[in-house]
């Protein structure tokens, strides 16, 4: 047990030596919980911090949900959408008002975003794959901060990435991050849902992701807006592992969380990197978990 605990200090040290790092903010952390409206004061927090990891010479992703919350705010609907052709139509009109906010704050602290739209189709095909990574690594260097996310409005069941947790796991993958950081509405990784068992106990470091830890995951989310419950997360965490990358699970509700990480405190779930050498992203883009 103490070896496992300087183990998990140890990794944690190493965080502020990233370089090359993927944020993923959900909707639920990106809007108020009341209305579903967007959070400006919190996004204006988020990008600020973003803006500061650029400043400080590290590349930065993120990949944003809440196209379609801000569509349904841009339109006055308060309901989830129910059919396909509606969550497409909200997120057409969601997704450019949300890059409208974010170039606007971006650009307030001299930094440009760059909007980044995927499906599943642009990976699983080598050519627009090979082009997109390329595209990535062409903004990063040009001091880009790249906004990512999955575009609904093309997308159908059959080639959706279903939640834009594994979407993020495989940029990381694609762009060779070094760090992919998940803010959801939950602390982080847990032995049941501690929204309904309250006895249900906080794991802070995970050195190996088994197929008892996949077990754990229940597909549910506390929220009316989010798509991602514990299963998505634990299978992005494999991808990202697994590709080199260390991963970490923390609550979004205080966007202030993204600097301790880097610090190396003691914040979320840390998943240590275990780079597998015989890493095909096409095997993770066509398996189900």
């Amino acid at each position: 047990m103490e070896i496992e605990i300087h183990m998990e200090v140890d990794e944690r040290i190493s965080l502020r030596d990233k370089k090359r790092i993927v944020v993923k903010i959900g909707s639920s952390s990106l809007t108020h919980q009341e209305t579903g409206a967007l959070n400006l004061l919190k996004i204006e927090k988020l990008i600020r911090i973003l803006c500061d990891l650029r400043g400080e010479g590290k590349d930065v992703v993120l990949v944003s949900s809440g196209a379609i919350a801000a569509g349904r705010q841009a339109l006055g609907i308060s309901r989830r959408p129910d059919t396909l052709s509606e969550k497409q139509a909200l997120a057409a009109v969601g997704q450019a008002r949300l890059m409208m906010v974010y170039q606007k704050l971006f650009s307030e602290y001299n930094y440009t975003a760059a909007q980044v739209l995927l499906t599943k189709d642009t990976m699983i095909q080598e050519g627009s794959r090979y082009n997109a990574q390329n595209t990535f690594d062409e903004l990063l260097e040009l001091g880009v901060i790249p906004v990512v996310n999955e575009n609904d409005t093309v997308s159908t069941h059959e080639i959706q990435f279903g939640d834009n947790d594994r979407l993020s796991a495989i940029v990381a993958a694609l762009i060779g991050a070094d760090l992919l950081v998940l803010l959801s509405d939950i602390d982080g990784l847990y032995t049941d849902d501690p929204h309904k068992n309250p006895e249900a106990r906080f794991i802070g470091f995970v050195e190996e992701i088994t197929p008892e830890l996949l077990e754990m995951g229940k597909d549910s989310s506390a929220s009316n807006v989010g798509t991602g419950g514990m299963a998505a997360k634990l299978a992005a965490a494999r991808i990202a592992t697994d590709s080199g990358s260390d991963m970490i699970i923390a609550n979004g509700n205080n966007v202030e969380v993204i600097p301790e990480i880097m610090a190396g405190r003691k914040v979320g779930t840390l998943f240590k990197a275990h780079e597998n050498q015989d890493f095909d992203l096409m095997d993770y883009l066509n398996y189900q978990y």
